[in-house]
């Protein structure tokens, strides 16, 4: 049976007992010394110091809150570490049912260039009886504080390495991991980045050859819902549960970290990762903001018979249901934090029209609709300091979201099957209790004329094109023969191994995407630390050529790594080539196995006069070629005749 509430506020630690399991915290900075639950005094790691392969560059024997911050005008991804200590402790509940805790921080130019220059208020919540505590912040940056940028923000968790092995992050994403000493100098060998190692002499035998590297447990965010570790003896489970994507950045596609080697569990709520620069929160001198990330809920779970032990991932996905259904809680006490009935909801219908498809608009069946703040086309992707809140259509188009916070939004859109993104032009205020119907909303997709070839799927990802089997030299056990064998390490230097020589030529209708488009556009290797740019052919017949028209080639780009792609019409030298992008993209989804990044659409005019009857080609050039990660990834090529077109193939 258990008990009330029990908070002890000593000098220089607060523990909180609920009487199923006890949390310590030190005073006043809210950093989290302990866990004891099920007979383990504590489930954190206090004595691990061997913190390698820029997994995580702090010390990481407490665990933390804590943010990587710039000063203003830096265009770099990383800067400066900030553990977010507070100066001063509050309680703000404190019953039989409930404990919350707040842990402030309050920035003053006595400290400028040494903390971020935001207040910081972290919040710990304890239920009676709960097998979990629920922790959230509030950062505001106020009118008198510096310009700044915020690069990332999070909560580090490292729990103790001689008992938690079992990692699970989906049903189909989990195992027995390496430790976190197999990645020592000695035992592991760092490869073309620090975080993947390849383990030489792990002190486990059977994870010998294999590469650990922490972005192959990457999720996007809205499959990023639980994660964590599973202990044997005793058997035991630590999650993190993240009910709600409405204060993550990036759009429910943004792809970040989840649990990895050491073990590591995080809770992640800013980052650039698989996008770059673009989502970096920069802050003018002055410029007022506050958000509240979170909560988000570390679960605990056990049972008496170790057999039984991966039963516990089963219970942590029903528990996640519990915490989604619960979304936004009520028990939250900040009045920053609305709840249910001080938010509002949007309802419609969404069809897309494709004259070249289907005479009538037709329901956007499986179409993403969202809420984010206004912005141009798809700038949801690349948004930070607002919140979102997505939802998927139905078979019939119709969608509803509820429980959005106040604000002015754009409602965003993108079907798959469709390339593009829809937005609509009108702001919609959301006003606590409203219910808005906007009615039947219609995407047209971009369409000059009638589809002469198509290659790949438009679904923003490049996952449908040919992905290699990795180097038996870098193998991960987990993703021999799974879905997302993408995830492998070193798969860009398969290009090299399949086209030493000559580079892709694709020849439409007799070759097949599945097989002979390679899945990232890369560098070729021609020698230790050098590489060449590589150009792509796509040959294709037109029987007649429309003298008077122009053809339009659509080409959407599932990621982008510091990139210029160039595009050629029957003359492989032209200068300057009929299209460039300029150099874009920054988000080494390539080196960090993603599948894609940043989606980019660019629609290239080809004048009917760079075209003849037969055979043509068009040349794809990416034109960069410093490192083995620049490069594209092509979500789908459409070339288009005229409108109306006389013939065609």
């Amino acid at each position: 049976m258990t008990t009330g509430m029990v908070t002890a506020i000593l000098e220089d630690s607060v523990v909180i007992d609920n009487g199923v399991f006890q949390l310590t915290l030190s005073n006043p900075g809210g950093i989290i010394r302990g866990i004891q639950y099920h007979g383990i005094e504590n489930l954190l790691e206090l004595n691990n110091k061997d913190l390698n392969g820029g997994y995580l560059t702090f010390l990481l024997f407490k665990l933390f809150w804590d943010l990587n911050w710039s000063e203003a005008g830096s265009t770099k991804t990383r800067g400066k570490f900030d553990t977010i200590e507070g100066t001063s402790l509050r309680v703000i509940v404190e019953t039989e049912e409930q404990v919350e805790l707040s842990f402030t921080r309050t920035w003053d130019p006595s400290v400028q260039g040494e903390q971020a220059p935001l207040t910081i208020d972290r919040r710990f919540v304890m239920l009676r009886g709960s097998t979990g505590f629920y922790s959230y912040a509030i950062f505001e940056h106020s009118e008198d504080f510096p310009g700044f940028n915020l690069n990332t923000t999070r909560i580090a968790f490292m729990l103790r390495k001689d008992k938690f092995h079992y990692m699970a992050i989906a049903d189909d994403r989990q195992r027995y991991m390496p430790l976190p000493d197999d990645r020592l100098p000695g035992r592991g060998q760092q490869l073309a980045y620090p975080e993947a190692v390849l383990l030489v002499d792990p002190v486990e035998p059977e994870f010998k050859g294999e590469v650990d590297d922490k972005y192959q447990y990457s999720c996007e965010n809205k499959d990023n819902q639980v994660h964590g570790w599973i202990c044997f003896d005793p058997p035991v489970g630590f999650w993190q549960i993240t009910p709600s994507n409405e204060f993550r950045n990036g759009g429910p596609f943004k792809q970040d970290l989840t649990s990895h080697v050491n073990p590591t569990t995080l809770a992640i709520f800013v980052t650039s990762h698989y996008a770059g620069e673009d989502l970096i929160l920069k802050f003018q001198p002055g410029e007022i903001w506050k958000k509240v990330f979170g909560p988000v809920f570390i679960y605990l779970n056990s049972v008496s018979d170790a057999n039984d032990a991966f039963s516990l991932w089963s219970d942590a996905k029903e528990q996640m249901k519990k915490e989604v259904e619960s979304w936004p809680y009520s028990f939250v006490a900040s009045d920053d934090f609305p709840n249910s009935n001080q938010r509002g909801a949007v309802r419609g219908k969404m069809l897309v029209h494709d004259r070249c498809i289907s005479k009538d608009a037709i329901p956007a069946k499986a179409a993403y609709v969202g809420l984010a703040p206004p912005g141009d086309d798809g700038s949801w992707q690349r948004e930070s300091k607002g919140y979102q809140f997505w939802t998927t259509a139905d078979e019939n188009g119709y969608f509803a979201i509820n429980d959005i916070r106040t604000a002015d939004y754009n409602l965003y859109a993108w079907v798959p099957g469709f390339i593009g993104d829809y937005k609509c032009e009108i702001v919609l205020t959301i006003t606590p209790g409203c219910d808005i119907d906007v009615g039947e909303l219609t995407y047209e997709p971009p369409r000059n004329g009638p589809t002469l070839w198509e290659i790949g799927i438009p679904d923003r990802t490049a996952a449908e094109f040919y992905v290699p089997d990795p180097n038996p030299m870098y193998i991960n056990k987990l993703y021999v023969n799974h879905p997302d064998r993408f995830r492998q390490y070193g798969l860009w230097e398969r290009y090299t191994d399949l086209y030493p020589d000559k580079d892709l030529v694709y020849t439409v209708g007799v070759s097949d995407y599945r097989k002979d488009w390679f899945y990232a556009q890369v560098t070729r290797r021609i020698g230790d630390n050098s590489y060449k740019s590589t150009t792509w052919q796509i040959k294709f017949n037109i029987i007649t050529v429309d003298e008077g028209g122009t053809y339009t080639l659509r080409l959407a780009l599932a990621s982008a790594h510091n990139s210029e792609l160039q595009v050629r019409v029957n003359d492989s030298d032209a200068d300057p080539p009929l299209f460039s992008t300029g150099v874009i993209g920054a988000d080494n989804a390539i080196a960090r196995h993603g599948i894609h990044g940043i989606y980019w659409l660019f629609n290239v005019d080809i004048p009917a006069a760079q075209l003849m009857q037969g055979e043509n080609t068009i040349y794809l050039t990416q034109a960069k070629s410093s490192s083995p990660f620049q490069g594209i990834m092509y979500d789908y090529l459409r070339l288009e005749g005229p409108s109306p077109i006389n013939s065609y193939t």
